[in-house]
């Protein structure tokens, strides 16, 4: 059996850290510098559209009223249908629209990753010797495995009320992981249906296919948080699980499978 390695790659943006992994053989692995170097540099040229942060990014500029959508890049008009059609999906539990004007924060970290490494990481599976690439953005990611690799990818998934532990694990070969909630970076989730902020001590996770779509769903039911999950039957999901005050609950292609009660702390 010919030798495997790991090499990784990280870079700041976005307002996070983000890093690039690909397993195979050295001689697989030697090109993947050039793709992660241009996957980087494609979720940069992003960043710079669509920051919030930047007073000179076009979003930024849009929300001045110095700009509009008709003679902005075109790929804003594009998030902006995208994200209204989530938020209609969503019964408005996800929106780009309910604050300051338009902020599409929360759709564009998923579907720029999505973008960037579909079109630089994905095609490195066609080497020889590779096993698997992935790319991690704050916390989120999305992965590939070869079909005849003996591969998956394990997935921790922080417990929102315990910081440092973790409640659970995954093992995904293809798709994308995402979690929203108070685990990581605290409480900052607010509910654009009322403006209320979502309870501290709580989390979603979400399995898709792809990030952009877990990524709006686990922002979706952290924000639901215990709600009625009725709206979530039709959701394009793997499996999805949720923590809050009332327990730990499961769904498997949107079939809720169980809730458990919480533990004492």
């Amino acid at each position: 059996m010919s030798e495997h390695t790991r090499r990784a790659w990280t870079a700041e943006l976005m307002g996070t850290t983000a890093s690039i992994h690909v397993i195979g053989t050295p001689a697989a692995c030697a090109p993947a510098a050039d793709a992660a170097a241009s996957n980087v540099a494609m979720l940069r040229e992003i960043e710079a559209i669509f920051s919030t942060y930047r007073a000179d990014s076009e979003v930024s500029r849009l929300r001045r009223g110095e700009a509009s959508f008709a003679d902005a890049d075109p790929r804003l008009a594009e998030v902006a249908d995208a994200c209204r059609r989530f938020e209609e999906a969503t019964g408005g539990r996800f929106s780009a629209f309910w604050r300051e004007g338009f902020d599409p924060t929360g759709y564009v970290k998923g579907w720029a990753t999505d973008l960037a490494a579909t079109a630089h990481l994905a095609p490195l599976l066609a080497m020889p010797g590779m096993t698997a690439v992935g790319i991690n953005v704050g916390g989120d990611l999305r992965v590939w495995t070869a079909p005849d690799a003996h591969w998956s990818w394990t997935v921790g998934i922080a417990d929102p009320r315990r910081r440092g532990e973790v409640l659970a694990t995954l093992r995904v070969r293809d798709g994308a992981v995402a979690t929203s909630g108070s685990a990581e970076r605290g409480a900052h989730l607010v509910d654009p249906r009322s403006g209320i902020p979502v309870s501290a001590e709580m989390s979603a996770t979400v399995v898709a296919d792809d990030l952009t779509t877990a990524d709006v769903w686990a922002t979706s039911l952290a924000v639901a948080g215990d709600e009625d999950t009725g709206w979530l039957w039709g959701a394009p999901l793997r499996s999805a699980m949720t923590v809050t005050a009332a327990g730990v609950r499961r769904w498997v292609a949107g079939v809720g499978i169980e809730t458990v009660a919480p533990t004492a702390a």
